[in-house]
């Protein structure tokens, strides 16, 4: 595994920051074909059997093989933080639970996953040799994360308590935003994270999705940060496709 940074054009992530996505595939083949021709990415082997993705050489997700068939084929976003250790503390105080407690992860830094009080689950990122996102914001990168919840006040109070000066501080510009389920899918749904990746043209990346085997499971709407339509790719696992 080779050494990574981020792109100079990024300051360091600081807590509550999104600062990776990956995925976790029943067949990673299958997934670089699949997120390569749509979103321009190329990859390289990366830790534990994983593969990076690369927008135009910088890192921008992962793709993992999932190891076991009974969890879900699913896009998981980390939020940076400087210990991880002590935030699955706060999370278990704030009322959330550890899916998985901190596991080092060679030397590129510390991984750790937990769920809300209502069980979306949402990664923890504490870096070391890897920072997270070479870039974002920009076309076949990652752009926001939603998280659909039946209680929004509840989810506010819970990761402000985590995320404060990333979600409200003075200087603060989150790539991250709450909203019911009702709004976008089903009542029945659970509460869940959905990435986004940022494109040029909504109406053409939704014909690649239909040429390569996905499935557009919400057409396109408007939303205070730009146009989106949920899609799942050829394996099943769902993403956002966000043009501003």
């Amino acid at each position: 595994m080779a050494e990574n940074r981020a792109s100079t054009n990024e300051e360091p992530y600081t807590e509550g920051v999104p600062c990776w996505v990956d995925a976790q595939l029943p067949d990673v083949e299958a997934g670089r074909r699949f997120y390569g021709e749509l979103f321009g990415w190329t990859f390289e082997e990366a830790y534990g059997g994983s593969v990076w993705a690369r927008k135009d050489g910088e890192p921008v997700a992962a793709l993992a093989h999932k190891a076991d068939g009974r969890m879900p084929t699913v896009w998981t976003v980390y939020f940076a933080t400087p210990d991880v250790v002590r935030l699955t503390g706060r999370i278990r105080a704030a009322g959330g639970q550890v899916v998985m407690a901190p596991l080092p992860v060679g030397e590129l830094g510390t991984a750790a996953l937990a769920a809300d009080p209502e069980g979306a689950v949402f990664g923890l990122w504490q870096a070391a040799r890897h920072p997270g996102f070479g870039v974002r914001h920009k076309a076949g990168t990652f752009a926001w994360a939603e998280l659909y919840t039946r209680d929004t006040e509840t989810a506010n109070t819970f990761y402000g308590g985590l995320f404060t000066d990333a979600l409200f501080g003075p200087d603060a510009a989150p790539d991250f935003g709450r909203a019911p389920v009702s709004d976008v899918f089903p009542v029945e749904m659970p509460p869940h994270f959905l990435v986004h990746f940022r494109v040029e043209r909504l109406v053409d990346a939704l014909g690649v999705v239909h040429r390569l085997g996905g499935r557009v499971q919400v057409p396109p709407f408007e939303t205070s940060y730009g146009k989106v339509a949920v899609v799942t790719d050829n394996q099943g696992a769902s993403f956002a496709l966000l043009q501003r």
